[in-house]
């Protein structure tokens, strides 16, 4: 049995063709184009913020000396060949980094349970009132928009020094970013539940309770303990301030150039940080696996 495969001819083709370069030629011009419009921006914010490439190539140095200070101990001698001396407030540091972790805890615990209370006032899909929507997402967005460590002078200002101040600060910022991302969340949920409940006569708290929470609920957590992650960071900086935590001997032992301390401190922070990352990523991969299953 013959085959006979029929081929179009030269002048099907080549429109075929010329439409296909055409289209290349296009796609070039806009990725050509978008390049040099992402260069003309970037050169322009450059000259905006007065970044000098020149005096970062010169100074560059003293970057690179400063780090290399710190794994030196004040009679010459590197960190590691003495670390009793290296680590010698060990205990007081220790102390101090569970008042963070502490801090962290209970001001993303705060920030969570009132972004859980407000983030369904400000879903679009689900909010009761375009009023109460509104005046929501303004909140949150001043609360997550005034950096922590602003919030965190005005406590201490007005509470004093101490742990309590950064907690306040952090949980504050912590509502407003998780009332923005709860929301989201709300926003992209399967209605029809929602719906029942409403058909049935339930209120708006018993919609939100019965149609909303179990379809949500995985993913908040999830979300709220990645901002646990971020707060453990943010409250060791809050001491810098006077509002508790590691961060006040950190600040001090660079004020001092207490080079080995600083060195010290921070590779207690980091070891806290890369613990408490790998424990809740693992607790929020299993959250969101349930969810999928």
């Amino acid at each position: 049995m013959t085959t006979h495969i029929i081929s179009p001819v030269e002048s099907q083709i080549a429109p075929l063709r010329d439409a296909y370069r055409e289209a290349i030629a296009q796609k070039r011009l806009k990725l050509a184009t978008g390049i040099v419009i992402l260069i003309v921006a970037t050169l322009a914010a450059s000259w905006g913020a007065e970044v000098d490439l020149a005096t970062l190539w010169n100074k560059i140095g003293n970057f690179t000396n400063y780090f290399n200070r710190l794994f030196f101990l004040d009679n010459g001698q590197r960190v590691w060949t003495d670390l009793p001396e290296w680590f010698w407030g060990l205990k007081k540091w220790g102390k101090q980094l569970a008042e963070t972790i502490l801090m962290a805890y209970v001001a993303t615990l705060t920030g969570a349970i009132a972004a859980f209370f407000l983030c369904f006032s400000a879903a679009r899909n689900i909010a009761p009132s375009s009023t109460l929507m509104f005046t929501v997402r303004r909140g949150l967005e001043f609360c997550r928009t005034v950096p922590e460590i602003v919030f965190a002078l005005i406590f201490v200002v007005a509470f004093g020094l101490g742990a309590m101040a950064g907690v306040l600060a952090i949980a504050i910022h912590t509502m407003g970013a998780l009332g923005k991302l709860f929301s989201e969340v709300v926003e992209n949920i399967d209605l029809k539940p929602v719906e029942g409940t409403r058909a049935s006569g339930g209120t708006w708290a018993q919609q939100v309770r019965f149609g909303a929470v179990p379809q949500v609920l995985s993913n908040f957590v999830s979300y709220a303990l990645l901002r646990f992650e971020i707060n453990v960071r943010g409250a060791a900086v809050m001491g810098f301030v006077g509002a508790g935590g590691i961060g006040q001997d950190l600040i001090e032992a660079i004020r001092k150039f207490y080079y080995s301390d600083v060195s010290a401190i921070l590779l207690l922070i980091i070891l806290a940080v890369m613990i408490i990352d790998a424990l809740t990523e693992k607790l929020r991969h299993h959250l969101l696996g349930d969810v999928s299953s």
